[in-house]
């Protein structure tokens, strides 16, 4: 009894769980932070000297050398069983090093203060997708993973919103934008602390020692997909860049990128219900394609209102795939392995990405703007093709 009214009253926040919901505002306050700093940072750092091969090169080391964190906090909160300790600190790295970016003089210094905020970052995953996994209403992965990335994509509407607001009334003054970006990161502490509760689990369910044949083949199998993809899923920074190469003035960079996701919130949340229904394989086969074609226009067009046209496709790829993609991993993982599974994924991600941007930025820089995109489409569709097979092998 106690326990069917403890989900009634959980269902009361929209339907979803409490942790769900709190979980969501905190990643939206942060996400708010750091899509104020990352809408400027690729326009900043070129306008401090770095060349487009070092922009890639520094979101590529930020990302993969702490991605091995990932894997390790997920284990980490599946041995103890607790999630919320590692979302303190991890985002609590962001809250401090957010403020800092306004007093770098260089690339090299912007790349110890991202690797310090992505270290935040694998804390703070894993262990974050698994209290969401473990706080899911009547087996709604999809739907609850969508409400994380739907409030993820509000920050990124907020963040970008509020850096054209502030490049518009100050020019080019993107450390200005850098300090007060810190104060909606700070905020989402106290979200945590007082909104959070943790997900408990019993003594005899926890997972006490990691080995590979404890996580099903259909894991691996979606793995190495994934990595195909990730090698063509270079930083959106390169996105940006074009978008300003092709015409988009550097103040208005913020709005267009605003777009994807606007149209990642509005549809985050429909699709993930849609994959709960129908199945989010499907959905992720529907992903890859959408992000093929984005690529490809990306490289083919010369036209500013086709980039506009193309963000806005580029949020529904995110809409589809970002989110649908950890439910699926959850779904797939027993519920005590979930925080190590996840964080696995992350990190293959994460690792994944050194290469991807280190490929995209060179093909940019030494052979033209428009081949790192069509090798972007080209892994897109092979991951396409690889999920098809999947499906008709593997059925969840």
């Amino acid at each position: 009894m106690e326990i069917r009214t403890a989900i009634r009253r959980e269902k009361r926040f929209f339907g979803f769980n409490r942790n769900i919901l709190f979980t969501g505002l905190t990643s939206f306050l942060t996400d708010t932070s750091v899509k104020m700093v990352y809408s400027v940072m690729p326009m900043f750092l070129l306008s401090i000297g770095a060349s487009k091969t070092s922009l890639s090169l520094i979101e590529g080391i930020a990302e993969s050398t702490a991605a091995l964190i990932k894997t390790l906090s997920g284990f980490w909160s599946d041995k103890i069983g607790k999630n919320k300790p590692f979302m303190l600190i991890g985002y609590g790295i962001s809250a401090l090093i957010i403020p800092l970016y306004s007093f770098v003089i260089s690339p090299v210094q912007v790349l110890y203060l991202r690797f310090i905020e992505r270290f935040g970052k694998g804390i703070r995953t894993a262990p974050r997708d698994s209290l969401i996994a473990g706080s899911v209403i009547n087996g709604e992965t999809g739907k609850s993973f969508g409400l994380q990335k739907a409030m993820d994509n509000s920050g990124a509407i907020v963040g970008p919103l509020a850096a054209f607001v502030l490049l518009i009334f100050s020019p080019d003054n993107y450390r200005l934008i850098f300090l007060l970006a810190g104060i909606p990161a700070v905020l989402s502490i106290f979200v945590i602390i007082f909104g959070i509760k943790e997900a408990k689990k019993s003594q005899e369910s926890l997972f006490k020692k990691f080995h590979f044949k404890d996580f099903p083949r259909k894991f691996y199998l979606f793995l190495v997909i994934i990595f195909i993809f990730t090698l063509g899923n270079s930083t959106d920074a390169l996105l940006m860049v074009k978008a300003n190469e092709t015409g988009v003035k550097v103040a208005f960079i913020p709005l267009v990128y605003l777009i994807t996701s606007i149209v990642s919130v509005l549809l985050a949340i429909p699709i993930g219900s849609l994959s709960d229904r129908i199945g989010k394989e499907k959905i992720l086969v529907a992903g890859f394609l959408i992000y093929a074609i984005v690529y490809f226009g990306f490289g083919a067009t010369g036209s500013v209102a086709t980039i506009v046209f193309l963000f806005a496709l580029y949020g529904l790829y995110s809409a589809a795939t970002d989110g649908i993609q950890k439910a699926f991993v959850s779904d797939i993982i027993d519920k005590n392995r979930q925080g190590t599974g996840l964080g696995i994924y992350n990190a293959l991600i994460g690792i994944t990405l050194l290469p991807a941007s280190v490929i995209a930025g060179m093909l940019y820089d030494k052979v033209n703007s428009h081949v790192p995109f069509y090798f972007g489409a080209a892994t897109a569709i092979i991951s396409a093709i690889l999920m098809l097979i999947f499906i008709s092998r593997n059925k969840i």
